[in-house]
């Protein structure tokens, strides 16, 4: 089986425009524009961000994945970050209050993508406050999914947000139940260089990347990578993409479309897309215009 390499970026429904952070104008043509319709004519990819945050996840059903699943094309693929009530709040205590409830109906409500065969990589995005302290938790709550009959035959990728998990026990801890790290780009995580160096894979069949911005951390996401910062990642990714099955690329630097501009970038850098030439010398072109 040939290695697969997915690109995109972290969320879609940026609707205000570009001076506002927003993508209007910038991609999408206007306010009536269907945005999940229209980002994925342009993508195969994207990390779905809304499940993190309470306010979103609970208006969630299961219908939404079945229509997410429906809409989009056959090779499409939708990486899910697993609700903040789960990460944040019950701190992957398998023995918190209904923990095992809110994760398997986390797990039913996303079904429709796995049975379509359009979900990427679930992702557990840890704050910076779970330190190697709760090394068991993770310990116990990678060994439930790995083993419970609902959850065990999904891809996870833990993302570590603080330096003490950058050693060679928590890459050991990963590989032994076949979870991935992801790799991310971003100036707050310049610490963690065990953790996010393109030699050290923990899972076969996935890789996950979230390039982030170089800025201060208040204004990472407002930042335009350069060609040359893209050529280099697109040589780190490439090492990671040749001895796994399926490696995701998420630009997380969506203030006023700059992922826009570097994720087609990138995708014609990589894989030779000039379909996306069009809407990538709009964004550029209109970027230029209003900033």
């Amino acid at each position: 089986m040939s290695s697969k390499l997915f690109i995109g970026c972290s969320g879609w429904n940026y609707v205000d425009t570009s001076q506002n952070g927003g993508w209007l104008n910038a991609f999408y043509p206007d306010k009536k524009t269907k945005t999940f319709a229209y980002y994925s004519q342009f993508f195969d990819t994207v990390e779905m961000i809304q499940t993190f945050y309470k306010k979103h996840y609970r208006k969630m059903s299961k219908d939404l994945f079945t229509w997410l699943a429906e809409i989009t094309s056959e090779n499409f693929k939708m990486s899910i970050r697993v609700p903040a009530i789960i990460t944040d709040e019950k701190r992957l205590n398998i023995y918190n209050k209904n923990m095992i409830d809110v994760l398997t109906l986390f797990i039913d409500k996303i079904s429709p993508l796995k049975n379509a065969n359009k979900l990427g990589a679930i992702i557990i995005q840890l704050p910076p406050s779970f330190t190697t302290k709760e090394f068991r938790k993770l310990e116990e709550f990678l060994y439930v999914i790995k083993s419970n009959f609902v959850t065990k035959s999904y891809h996870y990728a833990i993302e570590f947000n603080d330096k003490s998990w950058d050693t060679k026990g928590a890459l050991d801890l990963l590989q032994h139940y076949d979870v991935s790290h992801v790799i991310s780009d971003a100036p707050s995580q310049t610490n963690l260089k065990l953790l996010t160096n393109e030699d050290y894979v923990t899972c076969k069949s996935l890789a996950v990347f979230r390039l982030c911005g170089r800025n201060t951390y208040d204004h990472m996401s407002n930042y335009l990578y350069s060609e040359k910062e893209l050529v280099t990642l697109a040589e780190k990714i490439k090492k990671v993409k040749d001895v796994t099955d399926n490696t995701f690329v998420y630009f997380s630097n969506s203030y006023g479309g700059k992922a826009i501009v570097n994720a087609p970038q990138f995708k014609e850098m990589v894989n030779n897309a000039p379909q996306l030439k069009n809407v990538l010398d709009r964004t550029r072109k209109y970027l230029s215009n209003s900033l």
